[in-house]
């Protein structure tokens, strides 16, 4: 056979050595692609750049981006550019036929010698056989980010958002169409579990009902340029509503006159305890957020040390075995993990040994966490923030609302816009009955600013005209058809009920038309501004019909559980006349409230001196 039929043959399509040549070009090609990975090469390409993404990058975007980005790289390129060379180059372009392009028999020697087709065409298939295997990883890495964020998903705990029969109406948007965010931050004191009760002791009380013994409200501005944080005190003095759990449809009664708040917890679950605050403060609440003691260590431990600070030396335990067992040196400390929870449920050793004392050291504890987030840039590094994701999902429950991932992480972009400087820290103001606290006038004043979507900090910039309340679902009874009861609430701290007050308003009102109106003189409540109350939705009309006959502002009408009826009650700022002039609106946040901003880092904790050590 001479060297030009080879060459002949080769180049043939069909021909009888097909088979076997093209056995060979494959075995060819795979040494090609053996030498192409040779040694460190093959390492770096595949091993290195491969290992890194999966167990670095990777892995902690599947818990940042939750499979976004590494998903969208598997879904985009086996279809795109790889697909592309897998499908055009192997064939050549349509119509071409390699038999057209055989060499002449007289050039066969050099074209065997050359063989100019074979090293592009392996160079292509070594490319196409990578892109294939990076697709193939790519599309694992997606499916293992699908699954991770799945499995965060199933970390977090749900509970119904509200328990109670009454809903307070979502506030007004403002002029630009945005509205306000408002979540209760609750702190479980539950002894469900052994590490729980190890970490709160009491043995005795395991197994008990949990007591919510953190509440706070966070309230994040309409425009998200500012945010608010109201703490109640736990053995504050509340009426709890009517609860029904919705699992089991267990009915829990109103409370029997006024309990302590923390009791609400224990009235179905969180959903009450959102209810009570909601009767409390006519603030309507959004979404909820509960941990307990092994949640906060956890997280604590996630988010690495947050510095406090002590003016001297602290062992809060006394001699009796009480306190949290927080044990600082003088100055400025870290705290994570154990201790830190430590330091949140502190009294024994902080100023008074109060809840008003606890209450501000979690201020402090909370600032300092928000401004270390910020400066160590904990959530821009992908292992960290896996970390906190994973003790963070295992450790909350929320409401509907929040129970993904992904809502969770929608709500922490918008709170951490928010720049230290303008978050600001109170605390419910209050005074005590006996061992126990109720809220003062200026906890209604606090409450109204929150209502109102006014800055606790004061750096408001002067805000347009909220637009008219939008008309009530039920609209007023005629004006002689509607019953309204009229109550003196002009007594002060330092004045006595104005003579008269209630029934002065009444004969106003049946003068107005209202033949219904009456003074109630069995309660003298205290108010230092004139309101209107209403129990329920069917009676707003008539509240904001009596309020507008009397020149009341619409911001004074309010919903209320206190209340049987539409209910007047003439405050302070009316105490002599027959026209009633509403006063300047005071938007400053009360001395009371003991407001701490957020980029205040020289705040130190007080310590009582019978807790110092040497």
């Amino acid at each position: 056979m001479t060297r030009g039929s080879v060459q002949g043959e080769d180049t043939r399509e069909g021909g009888s050595n097909a088979p076997e040549r093209a056995e060979a070009v494959r075995k060819d090609d795979d040494n090609a692609v053996d030498d192409a990975g040779d040694g460190e090469n093959a390492g770096e390409e595949s091993g290195g750049e491969t290992g890194r993404e999966a167990g670095g990058e990777t892995e902690g975007a599947a818990a940042d981006e939750l499979g976004g980005e590494t998903g969208g790289k598997a879904g985009d390129e086996p279809s795109g550019e790889t697909g592309g060379q897998a499908s055009d180059e192997p064939g050549g372009k349509p119509g071409d036929d390699p038999r057209e392009k055989a060499p002449p028999a007289e050039a066969a020697g050099e074209a065997l010698t050359e063989t100019p087709d074979r090293r592009p065409r392996r160079a292509r298939r070594v490319l196409r056989l990578t892109a294939v295997g990076l697709a193939l990883l790519l599309a694992c890495l997606a499916g293992a980010g699908y699954l991770y964020y799945e499995h965060l998903n199933g970390n977090i705990q749900r509970d119904a958002l509200n328990l109670g029969d009454s809903k307070v109406a979502a506030p007004t948007p403002n002029a630009a169409g945005q509205t306000p965010l408002n979540i209760l931050v609750i702190g479980s004191d539950a002894r469900d579990s052994e590490e729980n009760q190890q970490l709160g002791g009491a043995r005795e009380t395991f197994g008990s009902t949990p007591l919510a013994d953190v509440q706070m409200l966070v309230h994040l501005s309409a425009d998200r340029s500012n945010m608010s944080v109201v703490s109640m005190p736990r053995d504050t003095l509340v009426e709890i509503p009517k609860c029904t759990d919705p699992d089991d449809g267990e009915v829990y009664p109103a409370s029997d006159g006024r309990v302590m708040t923390n009791q609400s917890l224990g009235h179905g679950g969180p959903g009450c305890t959102v209810a009570t605050w909601q009767e409390l403060t006519g603030i309507h609440i959004d979404h909820f957020v509960m941990v307990d003691f092994a949640g906060v260590v956890s997280m604590a431990d996630a988010v690495g040390g947050v510095p406090v600070c002590v003016d001297a030396n602290i062992h809060s335990r006394d001699g009796q075995g009480h306190g949290s067992g927080l044990k600082l040196a003088e100055g400025t400390h870290p705290v994570k993990g154990e201790q830190a929870l430590q330091w949140l449920r502190t009294r024994y050793g902080f100023e008074d040994g109060s809840d008003l004392a606890r209450a501000k050291a979690q201020h402090m504890y909370l600032n300092s966490m928000v401004r270390t987030l910020r400066e160590n840039a904990t959530l821009g590094n992908p292992n960290k923030l896996r970390r906190l994701a994973e003790e963070a999902t295992a450790a909350l429950t929320v409401d509907p609302g929040l129970d993904t991932v992904k809502k969770l992480y929608d709500l922490s972009d918008e709170l951490r816009r928010v720049k230290p400087e303008r978050i600001t820290m109170t605390t419910m103001p209050n005074r005590y009955v006996g061992a126990r606290v109720e809220p003062t006038e200026d906890a209604e004043q606090l409450f109204r600013l929150v209502r109102e979507d006014i800055a606790l900090d004061g750096k408001d910039a002067k805000k347009k005209p909220d637009p008219e309340p939008t008309a009530p679902a039920d609209p007023a009874d005629p004006d002689d058809e509607l019953a309204v009861q009229v109550r003196n609430g002009t007594r002060t701290d330092e004045l006595g009920a104005a003579p008269g007050r209630a029934n002065t308003v009444a004969g106003l009102l049946v003068d107005q038309g209202f033949a219904k109106a009456v003074a109630d003189s069995s309660v003298l409540p205290s108010e230092d501004r004139t309101v209107v109350r209403y129990p329920s939705t069917d009676l707003e009309g008539d509240a904001r019909r009596v309020a507008e006959v009397l020149g009341i502002p619409a911001g004074s009408v309010l919903r209320s559980t206190e209340v049987s009826g539409v209910t007047l009650v003439v405050g302070a700022d009316w105490r002599e006349g027959t026209a009633y002039k509403a006063p300047e609106a005071d938007d400053s946040t009360p001395e009371s409230a003991e407001a701490l901003n957020g980029a205040d880092d020289d705040a130190c904790m007080h310590v009582d001196p019978s807790f110092t050590w040497s």
